[in-house]
């Protein structure tokens, strides 16, 4: 009877072990199910924050997948490589665009590897759909006389400063070209003077303004004298506005009118002392006490609207020399306010220069 009894409780724990067994099993299986679903849930909450792709997406690839390119159609793309003998672009089509070197420029000093880059965009006309090797054939060359002339004449409309590389010298100028275009630079135009060895300007870069656009007659005129003329006028009405009241300067006479004396300053400045700031005594006119080329000292009155007034006769007073003064007459004043405002203007600033 008691081994009986020891067989039915060893049984019975057998049972109850098998079921806590089977309950964590069951616990564990649930956990991992509730994971998954958890992970499900996530990864269906991501999809859903993605956007759905549709046709539309790929609307432009299709379209120009589909396109048709035709002989003399220009066309931009992006260069992909380039080698000493062409250069290839992306036309964003199911075959690339290949420029030869021949086709890029007429500019005897252009070179591919020096002048194009990766990533250049380039517009070029179509000359054939199909060089043989699946490729389309395009021209630079031919592209400039469509697109380089209206873009010339716009430039030039617009007073744009080009930049360019003078490729050669020839007879009175030099060679530069712009928008695949050639252009004449004369001697006369590239400087604010006359220039007389072009030579030495030959693979020199120049900023430059379009002045003369002519497709029919394929003339094309650049200038860097303008460009340079504006920078100098800059350049003085800077100097000019710098210029501090009260300064004693030296200077050189350069003029003689009847309302005054021009003086360089140096510099390309130049002041206007009224005839009567020129003496202490009374004086009719600057020739009576000056003479062109005479050192004088003056000094700064004041540069009101980018003119320099100046006075010789304060410029002596301040050194301790002041003479008898003698008042002007109201016959000169009136005559002066007639003819020409104190100072000058940055007209007569550049007068000195040949621009």
């Amino acid at each position: 009877m008691a081994e009986e009894m020891m067989k039915m409780e060893q049984t019975a724990q057998e049972v109850a072990e098998k079921v806590a067994q089977t309950v964590t099993e069951a616990a564990q299986t649930a956990a991992a199910a509730a994971a998954e679903a958890a992970e499900a849930a996530s990864e269906a909450t991501e999809a859903a924050a993605e956007p759905v792709e549709s046709m539309e997406d790929y609307k432009e690839e299709l379209e120009a997948s589909f396109r048709q390119i035709h002989v003399g159609d220009i066309l931009t793309g992006t260069v992909i490589s380039v080698d000493e003998t062409a250069v290839t672009l992306d036309l964003d089509f199911y075959a690339p665009g290949v420029i030869r070197a021949e086709d890029m420029s007429k500019d005897p000093k252009f070179s591919l590897l020096a002048d194009v880059h990766v990533g250049d965009q380039i517009k070029a006309t179509v000359v054939k759909r199909d060089d043989g090797a699946g490729n389309i054939l395009l021209s630079c060359v031919e592209a400039a006389e469509t697109l380089g002339w209206e873009s010339l004449k716009e430039a030039m409309d617009t007073k744009k400063v080009l930049t360019v590389k003078v490729s050669e010298t020839v007879n009175k100028g030099v060679v530069a070209y712009a928008e695949g275009i050639r252009g004449f630079i004369p001697a006369s135009k590239l400087a604010l003077d006359y220039v007389e060895d072009t030579s030495s300007y030959v693979n020199q870069t120049l900023e430059v303004q379009v002045i003369t656009v002519d497709k029919a007659a394929k003339k094309l005129v650049l200038s860097a004298k303008d460009v340079l003329r504006d920078k100098e006028k800059e350049r003085l009405a800077h100097k000019v506005s710098m210029m501090v009241p009260g300064t004693i300067l030296e200077g050189r006479v350069e003029s003689l009118q009847a309302y005054g004396a021009f003086v360089d300053l140096g510099d390309g400045l130049t002041g206007l002392v009224h005839v009567s700031q020129i003496s202490n005594k009374r004086i009719s006119k600057p020739s009576e006490v000056l003479k062109v080329g005479d050192t004088v000292k003056v000094k700064v009155l004041g540069t009101k609207q980018g003119k320099i007034s100046l006075s010789m006769r304060d410029a002596a007073d301040s050194a301790g020399t002041t003479e008898d003064t003698d008042e002007i007459s109201g016959k000169q004043v009136e005559e002066f306010s007639s003819h020409a405002a104190v100072g000058t203007s940055l007209g007569d600033l550049l007068k000195g220069f040949k621009l």
